[in-house]
């Protein structure tokens, strides 16, 4: 009797242990869910002027910036290059950058005014981060009277080229050049600011140094360099420029085709353009180079459209970038510390004490682009348009 009633309570035991079992493996629906994995809502491309992701300018710092932000954030990124250099090609790009699902589109030069003008207002979904397109150049197009079309969902970032453009005119005087030159690529507002920031800049150093400077100044009327413009920079070297600032694009090959073949020197635009001028040109070529902060400021407004939601502190501006610190590196101005070729008469230090100065407001450059500065010790021969 004893093992019945044992064998029968192991069998409860047993039913009771299997329900249990069951139980526990029914889903509950109290139970927390797992939450999916959801696609970023961002997806970032970046439109070429025209010109190639390599050339070592404009195009190569935006395109790097937004490809190395995409890669550190998991992001989706592509870039495009219009067919041609005209409003219709690059419209046609960005409006196949939207097609295939980019909401984040960032264009680089004022040459993307009347693109902006034309496109933005079509996809007020789309969020449009353009480099280098001030109020001048959406108005100079004559397609609008006002920035209102930018409310909804355009961004613009502007640089004071003349402050980098007089470090390198002051840099240049305080390294020993009195013969100088400037080769614009056209007379647009930022190419205007970057020279007669340069000769603010040389003019203040030779006053420091109590000398006398000459510079000739042009510009090609184009943002490439060719033989018409080499044989002109042929002349000025062959006449004694020592320097030519080039400033433009690719017109700097007009000026460094002509400096290798007399020893001559150039200074560089935009980004640090000793790598490729004296890569391609002859080694020590690149005395320096005027710098604008492309790829720190394409982050910094990536990171806050994308990281921290805050488009709405960005939307409808133009944002005017330069000096923010006594440290050159969170500059969206300068001249680069790596390159440059120092020398006891321009030092490093000498280059801090200068950006500290244009940080407090004890040194102020004008950013006038309607006249030319007024100069106390460098004489100009201006000759207009090359062509």
């Amino acid at each position: 009797m004893k093992k019945l009633l044992t064998l029968l309570l192991a069998c409860f035991m047993m039913v009771g242990l299997v329900a249990c079992s069951n139980n526990s493996e029914t889903p509950s629906t109290d139970a927390p869910e797992t939450e999916t994995p959801t696609e970023s809502e961002y997806k970032i491309a970046m439109v070429t002027d025209y010109g190639d992701i390599t050339d070592q300018s404009f195009n190569q710092s935006t395109y790097e910036a937004c490809r190395d932000f995409a890669e550190d954030n998991g992001l989706e990124f592509n870039y495009f290059k219009p067919a041609g250099n005209t409003t219709p090609e690059r419209v046609a790009m960005m409006e196949s950058a939207i097609d295939e699902g980019y909401n984040v589109i960032v264009t680089p030069g004022y040459a993307f005014a009347e693109a902006l003008i034309e496109v933005a207002p079509l996809y007020p979904d789309v969020k449009f981060v353009a480099l280098d397109v001030a109020e001048s150049d959406f108005l100079g197009t004559n397609l609008v009277d006002n920035l209102d079309f930018m409310a909804t969902n355009v961004y613009s970032m502007v640089y004071q080229e003349e402050l980098c453009g007089y470090m390198a005119g002051y840099a240049a005087v305080k390294l020993g050049y009195t013969e100088l030159g400037f080769l614009g690529g056209m007379a647009v507002p930022a190419v205007m600011r970057y020279g007669y920031g340069f000769l603010q800049g040389a003019d203040d150093a030779a006053e420091e140094l109590g000398i006398e400077v000459n510079c000739n100044y042009a510009y090609g009327n184009q943002f490439f360099g060719d033989a018409d413009i080499t044989a002109v920079m042929d002349t000025w070297y062959a006449n004694g420029t020592e320097v030519v600032f080039a400033c433009g694009g690719g017109i700097y090959t007009s000026a460094a085709e002509a400096a290798a073949k007399v020893g001559g020197k150039v200074i560089g635009v935009d980004v640090d353009q000793a790598p490729i001028i004296d890569g391609a040109y002859g080694e020590g070529m690149t005395v320096t180079s005027a710098q604008k902060g492309l790829y720190a400021s394409t982050i910094t407004a990536l990171t806050t459209i994308c990281l921290e939601g805050g488009w709405d502190s960005l939307v409808g501006k133009i944002d005017t970038l330069g000096i923010v610190s006594d440290d050159p590196t969170l500059n969206y101005v300068g001249i680069p510390m790596e390159t440059t070729q120092w020398s006891d008469g321009f030092t490093q230090d000498d280059y801090l004490a200068l950006v500290a100065a244009m940080h407090s407001g004890e040194l102020t450059v004008s950013n006038a682009t309607d006249v030319m500065p007024e100069l106390s010790a460098v004489t100009v021969n201006d000759l207009g348009n090359l062509k």
